[in-house]
């Protein structure tokens, strides 16, 4: 075997084990894994490797972050105040407990990035369902599909956005000239499918009494601390500066106020962070590395030059379809890079960069590893004792993803400039 096939074989058998979960172990086992097996093997240099996993230094900054907002929020009781707010919102009905939840996820997702709505909004959604005393996971799958589904509003909605688009982000006017109905169009389309699926699951009544906790100074803190890590992202993305350190100092400080009111010891909520997911990004950058040495990458580049020369529109959609379909091989950020290479190194017009886009954020609503926040997702879900297997994802992703795909993408080829 050469030493492409080798790189395709491992690569391969690691986002397998991300997927499956052999033996129940968590899914960075497996990326980590099969980064070292390329190392180990002699097909990726040590030092390159290292190199790749810098990459995502922003990432590991930003999702550190929010880790520490979330963990905090969750143990200063911020959610818990949330979830009775939401609740006697609702009144007394689940569709409109559920339409409250899919409202406050898009808000999370446009301002915050998917990520946040992973981290930040589960548990709180979780907090509510339980207080409602209704089934949680019809509200819960809300946070992993709208995490998608909105996700490209805006540039600081998912991660992803800038590495696609790197030092070339249009300014925030052509952003939303171009993004602003194919989003409408997916969260639409999401929210009618959605819906539609757990009709039987709606049709539970609410619990009539909520408690109503208290607010800690603490959770007053942290409520704070989240508003203004959203002004921080917004005034990041503005003058176009990296969202991870920005996100990770209001984490820490968020967390050493709040600390200092309660006078805990930090250990309690370093401990209880999913921390799993640093290395397993790191894998996943380390593998596209690979991935990019078997020569795939020049022959995606001629591929993409000619359909963009042929005709831009069709370009646009069909490189829209295959990125949605290669994030749920590879994950979305991986198959962000590489669809900002290719796109970078073939000049794709701005129309056929929007719809590489549009797959890569949109796509990995099909499955449970596609996206970053997906799989942040159903790590909050296990810490709350739920859990959602890749087969129960697939079943309701291969209904809800097609269609708010193929209408965000018929949106951004035929109504947008």
């Amino acid at each position: 075997m050469d030493h492409n096939s080798l790189i395709w074989c491992i690569a391969g058998a690691a986002t397998l084990g991300v997927i499956v979960r052999p033996f129940g172990a968590p899914e960075f086992i497996w990326a980590v894994l099969g980064a070292t097996a390329l190392v180990a093997l002699g097909l990726l240099p040590w030092r390159d490797a290292l190199a790749a996993a810098g990459k995502g230094t922003d990432v590991y900054l930003f999702l550190g972050g929010m880790m520490l907002l979330a963990e905090v929020a969750r143990q200063e009781g911020l959610f818990d105040w949330l979830a009775a707010l939401a609740v006697r919102s609702a009144q007394g009905s689940a569709k409109r407990l559920f339409l409250i939840v899919y409202g406050v996820g898009t808000l999370v997702t446009i301002f915050l990035s998917n990520d946040a709505t992973a981290v930040v909004l589960t548990p709180a959604v979780y907090a509510a369902a339980t207080a409602a005393r209704v089934e949680p996971l019809p509200y819960l799958l809300i946070c992993a599909f709208i995490a998608n589904a909105a996700s490209f509003v805006l540039p600081i909605s998912n991660p992803a956005n800038l590495v696609i688009f790197g030092d070339h982000m249009p300014p925030l006017v052509t952003w939303l000239a171009h993004f602003t109905l194919p989003s409408i169009a997916a969260i639409v389309v999401t929210y009618i499918v959605l819906r539609f699926t757990q009709r039987r699951a709606l049709g539970q009544k609410l619990a009539e009494k909520v408690p109503s906790p208290l607010l800690s100074a603490g959770g007053i803190c942290v409520a704070i601390g989240i508003g203004l890590a959203a002004v921080a992202l917004l005034a990041a993305s503005a003058v176009d500066r990296p969202l991870g350190l920005p996100t990770f100092i209001a984490g820490v400080v968020v967390t050493i106020v709040v600390l200092c009111i309660s006078r805990q010891s930090p250990l309690p909520v370093v401990r209880d962070i999913s921390w799993g997911v640093l290395p397993l990004v790191a894998g996943l950058f380390i593998m596209v590395e690979g991935v990019e040495r078997t020569g795939i990458l020049g022959v995606l580049v001629r591929l993409l030059q000619d359909a963009a020369a042929a005709s831009p529109r069709a370009a646009a959609f069909d490189a829209g379809v295959i990125a949605a379909f290669a994030s749920n091989l590879l994950n979305n950020l991986p198959t962000g890079l590489i669809a900002a290479t290719v796109s970078q190194s073939a000049d794709a017009p701005l129309q056929v960069r929007s719809g590489l886009l549009i797959g890569v954020d949109l796509g990995p609503n099909l499955s449970v590893t596609g996206s970053l926040a997906t799989i942040l997702w159903l790590t909050a879900l296990r810490r709350e004792g739920e859990a959602v297997t890749a087969w129960q994802f697939l079943k309701l992703g291969i209904v809800v993803m097609p269609p708010a795909l193929l209408l965000a993408l018929a949106a951004l080829v035929w109504l947008s400039p």
